[in-house]
């Protein structure tokens, strides 16, 4: 027997195919994070901030800005870019350049079972990935290093003001 209510309970929304959101629907970010079932007697601590959230959409905002900039030491200041620094490991660095490169994927490698031959093929327009590489190159007294904006943020600044 067919039933016009799919399952058996009363609630306040429709079964048909709308695109408003309801209680089954993925298309919204969670509101509150939690961490379940927690060990007996552990006290759930505050999560800690995540300093690395969004830093695609920074770096994106960082190549736009940069690749336009009058000012290019103006805006590295702004971007509190250090033109000094000291790594982790107490090596002192100093800032050369900033390199941004346009990279645009056409083609896929799939390695065959066993590693010794790989299949190639070429991407559909659909698939192509473009990308804007930005590294910055420090010296470390004996060559250079290339650094990802993410590991830039993590230097400790040793800028002379």
């Amino acid at each position: 027997m067919h039933s016009p209510n799919p399952h058996p309970h009363s609630h306040g929304h429709s079964h048909g195919h709308s695109h408003e959101p309801g209680h089954n629907a993925h298309d919204h970010a969670p509101t509150q994070w939690q961490t379940p079932h927690l060990p007996e007697g552990a006290v759930e601590s505050a999560p800690e901030p995540d300093s690395r959230k969004d830093l695609d959409l920074v770096e994106k905002a960082f190549v736009d800005g940069f690749a336009v900039t009058q000012d290019a030491t103006s805006f590295l200041r702004l971007a509190c870019i250090p033109f000094s620094a000291i790594k982790p490991d107490g090596t002192r660095l100093k800032l050369l350049r900033v390199e941004q490169a346009a990279r645009v994927d056409v083609g896929s490698v799939t390695p065959h079972i066993g590693g010794d031959s790989f299949r190639y093929d070429p991407l559909p327009a659909a698939m192509t990935s473009r990308r804007d590489d930005l590294r910055f190159i420090y010296f470390d007294g004996t060559g250079t290093v290339g650094l990802s904006l993410g590991e830039v943020r993590d230097l400790k600044d040793d800028t002379e003001t």
